[in-house]
């Protein structure tokens, strides 16, 4: 429950429920969040924002694992393991007076510090890459990023952490599906001069690729249609036919050779480079005899 997201009058009911005619609306006893996570764990986020008043009967929850009803009398005994977060800085705030010190020294059991992603920019490869896998398992169409990319993508100071670096992975995956996102590809706030290789008075800016990308998304109805012609030429069916099923498998082989070739064997960078999975990639492997050492 976000205690942040919840108008402090309501905040109590929906943490210990209440019973019938408690207050205006209340047509039927409803229970709580403390009572439907008997035997389980409430997640309270936002903490910090919980109103002084509500922070007592948390306390007094915390304490003595009992409360009661909004508008009740009778004790309700739970077991609950209660897990709590923050943006905000407790400490500042128990010295400002806006945080109980009891409250926090009672939910301080085992804390759990997550430093922000600019403490901890070496993840950001392997953000990048969970977050592209889950674009990948909702539908969307695999990106690839060069490695200067990725190097200036360590170079910001991330202040929306990791929602910020989500948000910028879904952007570019719709604005270039299926394409390799260099530097030139980032929008400038996330571009910077120092990346290696990267020379600015040569590169396309941004904002034009972004909108030659979107008018590419609206332009036809059938955008993939034009891709595969694209990569497979625009020659006529033979009179005689052919074989659908082994020119797909050749240009498959093909492409498979092309991509471990280039990435000297190395099968995750081959598959990264396919846009498929490493073990999407091994299996066609076996699937076609190839060995990396043989090629």
């Amino acid at each position: 429950m976000n205690c942040g997201a919840i108008p402090a009058d309501l905040l109590e009911s929906e943490l210990f429920g209440h019973e019938k005619g408690a207050f205006t609306g209340a047509i039927t006893a409803r229970k709580g969040r403390f009572e439907l996570a008997e035997g389980g764990t409430l997640f309270l986020d936002e903490i910090g924002d919980m109103p002084m008043q509500m922070q007592v009967k948390l306390l007094r929850v915390l304490q003595e694992r009992s409360f009661e009803r909004v508008g009740g009398n009778k004790t309700i005994k739970v077991d609950v393991r209660v897990v709590a977060a923050t943006h905000r800085n407790l400490d500042e705030m128990i010295a400002e007076g806006t945080f109980r010190e009891d409250l926090f020294y009672r939910l301080n059991v085992f804390p759990i510090e997550m430093p922000p992603l600019r403490d901890r920019l070496e993840d950001i490869p392997l953000l990048v890459h969970e977050l592209m896998a889950r674009l990948e398992a909702q539908g969307g169409c695999p990106i690839h990023f060069s490695p200067r990319a990725i190097t200036s993508l360590m170079e910001h100071e991330w202040p929306g952490n990791v929602r910020e670096l989500a948000n910028l992975i879904e952007r570019l995956v719709i604005l270039y599906p299926g394409q390799v996102v260099d530097v030139n590809h980032l929008p400038s706030k996330y571009r910077y001069s120092a990346v290696p290789s990267f020379q600015p008075e040569t590169s396309v800016d941004s904002d034009i690729l972004e909108r030659e990308a979107l008018a590419d998304l609206f332009a036809s109805p059938t955008p993939l249609h034009d891709d595969m012609a694209a990569a497979f030429g625009t020659n006529a069916l033979p009179p005689e036919g052919i074989n659908l099923k082994e020119m797909l498998a050749e240009l498959e082989i093909d492409m498979i050779r092309q991509a471990l070739d280039a990435q000297a064997g190395v099968v995750a960078r081959a598959a990264d480079m396919l846009g498929i999975r490493r073990t999407t990639l091994v299996e066609k492997m076996r699937k076609y005899g190839l060995n990396k050492e043989e090629l």
